[in-house]
């Protein structure tokens, strides 16, 4: 590794500690305000009156899970540049990685955008029509917007960047190889929670619960650690580039 790259590495270990962190916050805030993620198959009028009773705040916290977002995209792209000139795949893995992020954003925020206009029509409609009306609009938006940008495309998306950026580490011998196999079992068990997707068109597939919980919070454990690890290692060589200069002079 090149000396002269420290501070964009040391910059990537920053990044993934500080995004998996600030995604977690209002990730856990909306688990216990918000019943998230178990709300999301509820049926529409349930999702809508619960939404619009979260008022403002609620719309806000949705609003900060999508943007906190950005600190892993931007941690993507320098990781990316990092590695590029060390592992021929790297750039169309960061490309991958970053369409990842970029659904999951654009998801999120019809929570901040469209599901409160649609949750105040709903609610302060007295006409049956027009509440099963905005239902059936809430549900299209969801399945489109949530279930398959964010979720699919996205957790998909995510699964493969983590797998394919293992190997890359693995690889170039960059963190001991248990360090690969953690975001090889973190992705294993976070595509499981695809069947949960899948099952929102076809009735009765089999679907893994906890898929999702658990594999969504190891990879967040994998992003702490790989930006730990960078940190250290970022640590060592400018030791390492500082020793070097004294020598010199």
């Amino acid at each position: 590794m090149k000396t002269q790259s420290l501070p964009s590495l040391k910059t990537v270990g920053n990044l993934l500690i500080a995004g998996s962190i600030a995604v977690l916050v209002p990730y856990t805030i909306l688990t216990v305000v918000f019943d998230y993620p178990n709300i999301l198959r509820q049926e529409p009028g349930v999702i809508l009156t619960r939404f619009h009773a979260g008022g403002p705040q609620l719309i806000a916290v949705w609003w900060t899970f999508a943007i906190t977002g950005l600190l892993l995209l931007i941690a993507y792209v320098k990781l990316g540049q990092y590695f590029e000139n060390q592992h021929k795949s790297v750039r169309w893995v960061t490309t991958i990685g970053i369409i990842s992020g970029i659904a999951q954003i654009i998801g999120l925020l019809r929570w901040t955008f469209v599901v409160p206009v649609l949750a105040d029509r709903y609610v302060h409609s007295a006409d049956p029509a027009v509440r099963e009306s905005v239902g059936v609009i809430f549900q299209a938006v969801h399945q489109f917007g949530g279930v398959l940008l964010g979720e699919h495309i996205g957790q998909l998306f995510t699964v493969i960047w983590t797998v394919m950026i293992s190997r890359v580490f693995d690889q170039l011998r960059v963190f001991p190889r248990w360090v690969a196999v953690f975001g090889y079992v973190a992705s294993g068990i976070y595509l499981l929670a695809q069947t949960e997707l899948v099952a929102t068109v076809v009735p009765n597939f089999p679907v893994f619960d906890l898929a999702g919980f658990i594999g969504s919070t190891l990879w967040l454990v994998w992003l702490v650690l790989i930006g730990v690890k960078f940190r250290t290692l970022g640590n060592l060589l400018e030791k390492k580039s500082y020793f070097a200069e004294l020598r010199a002079v």
